[in-house]
C-alpha cells in the first residue's frame, strides 16, 4: 500500500515523501502524508490526511523509541480537561519492504511557532504565553512528569484566541529521573548552572532561556573559556533588553534554579506584568496634575494606552487558569 517511498536506509523510515500512502496493518485507518513537519531523536513527524482531516503522525524507528512517547499522551488524555499537548488518536505499525516500523496518530496543532509570533506581533505578547505555559508545565508537574526538551521549535500558538500550545512529547521524563532529551542552549548542564535530573527546576531553567531567546532570535554562544562566568552572561543578555529588564528578577531567580514549583514563577510572572504599565500611568497623571490650567491645550491627551489585545490575553489567560484550577480540584474530590 506504499507510494513513492525514499528513504535513507534499510532501517530508517526518515524519508517518506509528499504523496506517499498506507493503510495502518491493525486498525487499518488509511494515511496519506502532505509534508514533513520535523524530526527528533525519536522518529520523523508528517503531517498526513485522514478520514477525519488533517492531522500529525510520528514514525519511529522501533517500538521502544515510541512506547515513552505514547503512554505519556495516553496519559495525558486521561487528565481532565487536558491541554497538556496533543490528543492522541491513533497507535498502529507501517510496513515498508517488509518492514515493520510503529507510528501514533495525533491531533494536529494548526498555528504558528512562538518565535515567529513574537516577532509579528510584538515581544509584549510573550510574557502572556509564558504564564500560560507555566500553567501547563505545573500540571504536568503534578502529574509526576517533567518536559525536558523545552524549546520554542516545541512551542506553537494557535487560535484564536491565542493560546500555547506544546507538542513532540518524546522527551518527557518521570520526575526523579535523568532528563533522556534536550537542546543545549535551554540545558542548564550545558551552562553549568545545574544537573540533569528531571525536577521542576529544570523545565523552569528552560523557561526562562526561552524568554530570553525571544529577545535575541539569533541565539548566542556561551565562551570557550571553561572558566567563564556564564549566569553573569546572561545577566548582561537580560539587563540590555528592554522588553526583558522588568522581569530580570524573575529570569535569573529561574536560571540559578531558585523556583521549586512552576506555580511560584507564574505568581511572579503576573505579578510584573500587573506592574509594568502602573508607574507610566502615574507618572502620566502627575504630570497633567502640575501642568499650569492656563497652558492646557484643548487637543486630546495622549495617555499611556496598553495594546487591547494583550489586555484581552490577559483577562483571558487569568479565567482559564481560575477555571481550570477549579477543574482539576474538583476531579481530585471526585
Amino acid at each position: 500500500m506504499m507510494e513513492k517511498m525514499n528513504f535513507q536506509s534499510k532501517n530508517q523510515a526518515s524519508k517518506l515523501s509528499a504523496g506517499t500512502k498506507w493503510v495502518g496493518k491493525w486498525n487499518k485507518n488509511p494515511y496519506r502524508i502532505i509534508r514533513t513537519l520535523g524530526s527528533g531523536a525519536t522518529g520523523v513527524v508528517y503531517l498526513v490526511e485522514t478520514r477525519s482531516g488533517q492531522r500529525a503522525v510520528k514514525i519511529g524507528e522501533n517500538k521502544m523509541s515510541l512506547t515513552s512517547e505514547i503512554n505519556v499522551l495516553k496519559h495525558f488524555s486521561k487528565v481532565r480537561g487536558n491541554v497538556l499537548g496533543p490528543s492522541l488518536l491513533d497507535v498502529d505499525d507501517i510496513e515498508i519492504r517488509g518492514e515493520m516500523y510503529p507510528f501514533f496518530c495525533m491531533e494536529y496543532l494548526k498555528g504558528e511557532p512562538l518565535l515567529d509570533f513574537a516577532k509579528k506581533r510584538g515581544t509584549e505578547w510573550v510574557p502572556v504565553f509564558i504564564v500560560q505555559l507555566l500553567g501547563d508545565l505545573d500540571r504536568l508537574h503534578q502529574e509526576g512528569w517533567v518536559f525536558g526538551d523545552l524549546k520554542p521549535e516545541n512551542l506553537i500558538i494557535t487560535g484564536p484566541p491565542s493560546r500555547v500550545r506544546w507538542f513532540d512529547v518524546g522527551g518527557t521524563t518521570k520526575q526523579g529521573r535523568a532528563i533522556k532529551e534536550y537542546t543545549e542552549f535551554y540545558d542548564r548542564g550545558y551552562w553549568g548552572l545545574g544537573d540533569r535530573k528531571a525536577e521542576p527546576s529544570y523545565d523552569l531553567f528552560s523557561t526562562a532561556m526561552i524568554f530570553i531567546q525571544t529577545a535575541y532570535p539569533h541565539r548566542f554562544k556561551k565562551p570557550a573559556d571553561a572558566g567563564s562566568d556564564n549566569l553573569e552572561l546572561l545577566r548582561r543578555y537580560i539587563s540590555h533588553s528592554p522588553p526583558l529588564l522588568p522581569y530580570k528578577k524573575i529570569l535569573i531567580h529561574a536560571l540559578k534554579g531558585k523556583y521549586t514549583d512552576a506555580q511560584l514563577m507564574k505568581k511572579e510572572l503576573m505579578e510584573a506584568i500587573d506592574n509594568r504599565t502602573a508607574p507610566k500611568k502615574t507618572v502620566e497623571k502627575q504630570s497633567r496634575s502640575v501642568q499650569p490650567k492656563r497652558h492646557r491645550k484643548k487637543t486630546k491627551s495622549k495617555k499611556y494606552k496598553e495594546p487591547q489585545s494583550f489586555r484581552t490575553e490577559l483577562i483571558l489567560t487569568a479565567s482559564f487558569l481560575f477555571l481550570s484550577s477549579v477543574l482539576y480540584f474538583m476531579g481530585q474530590w471526585m
